[in-house]
């Protein structure tokens, strides 16, 4: 089963990425984003009986840092 964890920096965290990536954007004639919040996506390639339990785990433990950072698991199928 592939699982998408998308990792994602806590709203009251500056994001130094996000607002590089803004800063270009309105270089580039991109007029109208008011924010960019960059984050990370991770595919997990995981056995059909992985629990939901197993998959916070890994999130909590070792794919996000808790302090920091929010993440949403998808499983794609």
């Amino acid at each position: 089963m592939k699982v998408h964890v998308h990792v994602s920096l806590k709203p009251n965290v500056l994001d130094p990425q996000g607002r590089a990536i803004h800063h270009a954007l309105e270089g580039l004639g991109f007029d109208g984003v008011n924010d960019v919040r960059a984050g990370k996506m991770i595919v997990l390639d995981v056995a059909d009986d992985t629990s939901d339990a197993t998959l916070d785990e890994m999130c909590r433990k070792l794919l996000a840092n808790m302090v920091m950072e929010n993440y949403r698991i998808e499983k794609a199928g």
